[in-house]
Parts: C-alpha cells; structure tokens; sequence
C-alpha cells in the first residue's frame, strides 16, 4: 500500500538539497537563498488567474461584501496575518477582510494536531460567521488536500459567495469546484514538506497582490500614498503631515493645520486643499464619489 499524499508535489525531495545536513553554513544558507528566488517568477506566471481573484474580491468590497481566507498551519496563519494588516494600512473595517484557520485562534501560535482534518468544521464555520452571496471565500490549502479549507469552499459554494482556492499543488491534480484557482507550485522545499518555506513565501506574495490591489481600486491610495488613513498617533500624524505637503504642495506647518482641521482625515484635508470648504461639507462630497480621492480632485479641478 503506498501514501496517497506522499505523491503531493510539495511533499517531493528536492535534489538540490540531499546533502543539507553535511553543508556548512554558508551552503545552506545559499541553496536556500536560490530556491527563494524561483518564487516571483511562478507567482508571475499565474497572473491571469491572480487578476480574476482580485476583480472577484474588488466586486465584493464595492457590493459591502467580505473577502475570508480561510487555511490551516502557515496557510492559516497566512491569511489571518494579511486580513489584520488591512485596517491599519487602509483604514479599513475589520469585517472587510477577515481570516480564519483550522483549530481557532490558539493555533496562531502552537499547533493544533489534527484540526485541518474535519470539512465538517470548515463547512460549519460558513454558517457560524454568516457568509453571503456577497463574499468572496478564499481557501489557502499549498498542499491541496486540506480537508478543512475544502468542505468551507464546498459550502461557501452553496451558499452562493464567490470561491477562489490558492495552493502550491499543480492545477491538474486539484478537483475542486471553484470560481478562480490559483496555482503556483514552487517546487519541492528545500526541506522536505516544510511549507513554511518556498510555498509560504509564495502565498503571502499572492494574498499581498490581492489585498493591495483590491484596496487600491477602492479609492484607498492617491497616487502611491495611503491616504485613506486616520492620524492616530505621533508616527501617523507625521506621515498624514508629510503626505499632506507632497500632494498639495504646501509647507509642514500647513499641512499640520489643515490636517488639524480636517480631523486628522488625510482625504479629507486634501479635498479642503482644493474645495476651501468644511471638513463637513468636504466627507459629504468624497462620499458622492466613494471615497476616491482622485475623482473627487479632479472634478473639483473641472469646476474651478
């Protein structure tokens, strides 16, 4: 009898590192640092299908629905990581990008044996966090087979959400019923079966294009500036001041006013740049264009 998953791809030996126990430091470190570099150019390779993923996701947010990664292991932890980082970068909602893994939250931090190997409890956990037709459920499995992240996508499916599946297996060796896959099969680690490696580095590449790129398309950055954020502290209050006096060409201390007046709201204090009106009037009328402040910039150009 022989292992069905000792045929997955990210389960294979690689060649270039038989000997990892005999090399000395600088060999290790080198075999690992040449298999990193194979990554970019496999995630490159899939942007086809990188490119449906994120317009399902973009379509999600403007119809005030979700994107849910949903992993186990690094997959899971993966997911859970890029979601957290949304709201202090975008000043996005919590709920916009939420990420969920196998064996709750305490698996963040120590393994939970055997947690990824119920579909039952993905499935389950769609309803216990109320998924719509509106999100768009993405299932982070490199392997493939994780029977977690299948049975959620299974009944995400059901529910009507959109369904996108990222693993690092070949295409041709998944069978599962999804709106978009993402393959990027890196490779065999350069230590056997250690995910963690090649095939996570690849997965947070491809969840950081999605992420950013969805929240670009929502109006979040103005040229390659976050904008969207909120002065909270003594480090924001410095970036909203200097990003203030790089798009509107005034001085720091203008900057420091107008941003003072606008609620510490950098969109907001950019609109009153150009409009001269209240920061009242100023939310109002980025509102009429989503928040985008380059619509909203060059309308108020065409009107002066």
């Amino acid at each position: 009898m022989t292992s069905k998953l000792g045929k997955l791809l990210t389960e294979q030996r690689n060649l270039k590192s038989m000997n990892l126990d005999s090399d000395s430091t600088r060999e290790i470190l080198k075999i690992i640092n040449q298999e990193d570099q194979i990554i970019a150019s496999r995630v490159a390779e899939q942007m086809d299908d990188i490119e449906k993923a994120t317009d399902l996701v973009d379509l999600a947010f403007q119809n005030e629905g979700h994107l849910i990664y949903v992993g186990a292991g690094t997959s899971g932890r993966l997911g859970v990581l890029d979601a957290s980082e949304i709201p202090p970068t975008y000043n996005a909602c919590p709920e916009r990008v939420q990420g969920f893994i196998a064996g709750g939250d305490s698996a963040l931090r120590t393994a939970v044996e055997g947690a990824e190997d119920f579909p039952e409890d993905g499935r389950k956990l769609m309803d216990e966090i109320g998924v719509t037709d509106k999100d768009v459920i993405m299932g982070i499995a490199t392997s493939g087979v994780t029977p977690y992240v299948l049975g959620s996508l299974e009944r995400a499916k059901e529910i009507g959400a959109a369904t996108i599946f990222f693993t690092c297996t070949d295409r041709s060796h998944i069978d599962i019923d999804v709106d978009v896959l993402i393959s990027v099969p890196v490779g065999p680690e350069v230590v056997t079966g250690s995910t963690r490696m090649k095939a996570g580095t690849a997965t947070k590449m491809v969840l950081n294009l999605i992420t950013t790129t969805a929240m670009i398309k929502r109006g979040k950055v103005y040229e390659n500036l976050m904008v969207d954020l909120k002065a909270t502290n003594v480090k924001l209050e410095d970036r909203a001041r200097r990003i203030i006096s790089t798009i509107t060409g005034c001085n720091y201390d203008d900057a420091t006013d107008l941003l003072a007046r606008a609620d510490n709201y950098v969109k907001v204090a950019l609109v009153m740049h150009k409009s001269n009106a209240s920061a009242e009037e100023c939310q109002l009328y980025l509102d009429r264009f989503s928040g985008n402040v380059r619509l909203a910039i060059d309308e108020l150009e065409k009107e002066t």
